[in-house]
C-alpha cells in the first residue's frame, strides 16, 4: 500500500484510527459494565491483557506499517541518490518572497526540488489546494555559514495529482505578513504551481 498525496494517508488515518479508538472505549465500557452489575464476576485477566496486548500492537504496527508506505519518507532518507526534474531557489526577507517564479508547471510524476533561504526570521515555505488543505511545508530557518552564505532549507516533493497550489508562509514570524485588519496574507501567492499529465485518479 502507498499514498500519493496527504488526502490519502490523512483518510487511511481517520479510518484507522476511528477504530483504534472504538476499541480503546470498550475496554472503558467493559470496566464500566461489570461494575454496575449486582453480582459482577472479576474480569478474567486473561482475555483481558491479551486484548491490552492486542491494541499496543495494533497501535505501534499501524505506524510501523505506514511508515515505508508513505512515499516521501522513502523519498527524503534517499534524497542523497535523487535528481530532481526541476529545481527551483529563492529567499524570503523582511516577509516578502525575493527571487520567486510567477508560476511553476509540474508534469505529472515529477520530482522538484524548492531550496528556500531566509535573510531575516523564520519562516514556512507551504503549497496549499484550493480548498485549503495542505500539500506539504517546511520550515524555512534563518543563518549563514562560516562563508557568510545563507543557509539552505531545502524538500523534494513528486507531484501525482494535477491541481494549482498556492503558496504562502506556515510559520508565524509577526503581525507584518498580514494586512492591518488581519483579513488578507501578504505572503499568498495565488496558483504558485500548477501540475499537469495526471489522470483523475493520480500518477500517469
Amino acid at each position: 500500500m502507498t499514498f500519493s498525496n496527504s488526502l490519502e494517508l490523512l483518510k487511511f488515518h481517520e479510518t484507522a484510527y476511528t477504530i483504534y479508538a472504538l476499541m480503546i472505549i470498550s475496554v472503558v465500557a467493559w470496566f464500566g459494565y461489570n461494575l454496575t452489575r449486582e453480582n459482577a464476576k472479576s474480569i478474567v485477566r486473561i482475555p483481558f491483557y491479551g486484548y491490552m496486548a492486542f491494541l499496543v500492537a495494533g497501535g505501534v504496527g499501524h505506524h510501523i506499517f505506514t511508515y515505508n508506505a508513505i512515499p516521501w519518507v522513502s523519498q527524503d532518507i534517499t534524497r542523497h541518490d535523487i535528481k530532481p526534474d526541476q529545481s527551483y531557489e529563492f529567499e524570503i526577507e523582511k516577509h516578502k518572497w525575493v527571487g520567486l517564479p510567477k508560476q511553476i508547471v509540474v508534469q505529472c510524476g515529477q520530482t522538484v526540488k524548492f531550496d528556500v533561504h531566509s535573510r531575516d526570521l523564520v519562516y514556512g515555505f507551504g503549497l496549499f489546494r484550493k480548498d485549503g488543505t495542505l500539500v506539504t511545508q517546511m520550515q524555512v530557518n534563518p543563518g549563514t555559514d562560516v562563508n557568510g552564505i545563507l543557509d539552505s532549507n531545502d524538500m523534494l516533493w513528486t507531484f501525482n495529482h494535477n491541481g494549482v497550489f498556492d503558496l504562502t508562509s506556515t510559520e508565524y514570524s509577526g503581525p507584518e505578513q498580514y494586512s492591518e485588519d488581519g483579513k488578507k496574507d501578504l505572503m499568498l501567492v495565488k496558483d504558485f504551481v500548477k501540475v499537469v499529465g495526471c489522470k483523475d485518479g493520480g500518477a500517469k
